[in-house]
């Protein structure tokens, strides 16, 4: 019988959630749609003195608008909950106790002080590694040193103490990575991990594995920096005797800086101007001053689009294709195709994304982005008008607030002209042959496109001035800017009333220097 496969998101409720962060989720959410399991948020809140106050809901709102639904956490329900770490602390005592009573973790009542002697004493003797291990723990005071009896006056007089996994000393850790292949790891490079701290939670390591045991995770796709802690793990699961269905591991690649110098961070968007986070929130420094994390939703980014653009950060189809719907992504996405180095995170390819789905948007949808601001602002249109506008700006626009910015010529008159177009191409040539054009729109009752275009053709050859002496002129004269739009586009939406008062109002202000 084929198992279930089980996946599972876990973040910390620490701050802003990355965008490295939602990367994972959405590779689990993918890889478990693919093959027909469950995608479970799982809220690892083990350490309170990281807890930050509506962290939580900032992840749960940053995963619904990218669409990437849990089918079991804390908010979905399910039959593994609870689903906030915090809320099982119960669980990981009786998982402790039983490593302790097999002799795979041992209690350790060493002081802070006494932890930072033996670094020293370590650094004075030019030892490489500064950690609590096979070595080390031999000189310390804990379970293995000290005498049953006197670690039972220890714990029944409440002495702090934590509980450390017993690593061997001379054992090689395997374990076969889904995207790294065979990891081998010799033990003696294993430090004696904190499992239990001495406020009663359990460390990441410890929840970690009996949540995943628990829950029946059937893979584990998570970050590259988690890549040292697998061999613990690997020994964890072995210990309390579930080595037979231990997950299958899976360890994305990093996300890189533009440069690929570096992994990704907070302060390349702010030094770069991007967001590196899908939605914006505000969070306390390390000093506790709130400290604002600009997300992509706010940049004006669709959730389409940016998922998209996330799912080619690492993983890519082996084809040309690269529009993908998430139920494309879904049909596509395999484990084999994500690559081993870091991938670098090219903005440029985000708004390029953006782009492609605001343009593949039906018109209507299009039309919402400028109606919310037209109507604030009195200005009376038509939806078809509307409709119009949109399709013409449609190629030029990254973002959807692009699309008012650049309607802005349609819904007012031109104060000021472009000085570079004017003092190169403006002359009194031009100005005949707008005056002539003008005369000409103000006759017409129906105009669109191509007979605005094909009255300026018949304009230019009765003067017999080609057409490229006066265009920018005329663009000129009719929104104030020396690109834009299609023209002739441009014209038929201001109308042949509209457009010959702006062709005059333009000869009226604009001074010919002779």
């Amino acid at each position: 019988m084929t198992k279930e496969v089980r996946v599972r998101f876990a973040p910390s409720p620490t701050g802003a959630l990355h965008v490295g962060g939602v990367r994972t989720a959405l590779y689990n959410y993918l890889f478990a749609k693919k093959n027909k399991g469950k995608f479970i948020l799982r809220i690892e809140d083990t350490d309170q003195t990281r807890f930050v106050e509506g962290a939580e809901e900032y992840i749960f709102e940053s995963l619904k608008w990218a669409g990437i639904n849990p089918d079991e956490g804390p908010n979905a329900g399910g039959s593994y909950g609870p689903y906030r770490q915090s809320e099982r602390k119960s669980i990981y005592k009786e998982y402790a106790q039983q490593l302790l009573d097999n002799g795979h973790a041992y209690y350790a009542f060493d002081t802070s002080e006494e932890l930072d002697a033996m670094r020293e004493r370590l650094k004075a003797a030019k030892v490489e590694s500064l950690t609590y291990n096979s070595v080390t723990r031999m000189q310390m005071k804990n379970s293995l040193t000290l005498s049953e009896d006197e670690v039972k006056e220890k714990l029944s007089a409440g002495e702090p103490y934590v509980i450390r996994l017993k690593v061997p000393r001379k054992e090689e850790v395997r374990l076969n990575d889904m995207v790294r292949g065979w990891v081998m790891v010799h033990s003696s490079a294993i430090d004696d991990k904190v499992l239990m701290k001495s406020d009663g939670m359990p460390t990441y390591h410890l929840a970690n594995v009996v949540d995943d045991h628990l829950m029946k995770i059937s893979n584990v796709i998570r970050g590259e920096e988690w890549l040292p802690s697998a061999p613990l793990h690997v020994l964890l699961y072995k210990y309390l005797g579930w080595e037979d269905t231990m997950p299958e591991f899976a360890h994305l690649p990093l996300l890189l800086k533009p440069d690929g110098n570096g992994k990704l961070s907070k302060r390349d968007g702010d030094k770069l101007g991007f967001p590196v986070f899908p939605i914006t929130g505000q969070f306390p420094d390390k000093d506790g001053k709130p400290e604002k994390y600009s997300g992509f939703r706010e940049a004006g980014y669709l959730p389409d689009a940016f998922i998209n653009f996330l799912a080619f950060l690492g993983w890519n189809p082996g084809t040309e294709q690269e529009i993908f719907s998430l139920s494309e992504l879904v049909e596509s996405f395999t484990i084999e195709r994500i690559g081993k180095s870091g991938a670098k995170f090219d903005i440029e390819k985000a708004k390029w994304y953006n782009q492609q789905y605001l343009k593949a948007k039906p018109t209507n949808e299009l039309v919402n982005y400028i109606s919310e601001k037209v109507e604030p602002d009195h200005i009376q249109y038509s939806n078809s008008s509307l409709e119009k506008i949109c399709n013409a700006l449609k190629e030029r626009v990254e973002f959807p607030q692009d699309l008012w910015n650049e309607a802005q010529i349609f819904f007012v008159k031109p104060e000021s002209y472009d000085e570079k177009v004017i003092s190169k191409k403006w002359n009194e040539t031009v100005v005949e042959v707008l005056n002539e054009y003008k005369d000409k729109l103000v006759e017409k009752t129906d105009l669109d496109s191509e007979s605005a275009k094909l009255l300026l053709n018949e304009v230019l050859e009765r003067q017999g001035v080609k057409m490229g002496m006066v265009m920018q002129s005329l663009r000129v004269a009719l929104t104030g800017q020396g690109s834009g739009p299609d023209l002739m586009q441009v014209i038929e939406i201001l109308g042949a009333k509209e457009s010959a008062e702006r062709i005059a109002t333009a000869i009226n202000n604009i001074q010919i220097d002779v």
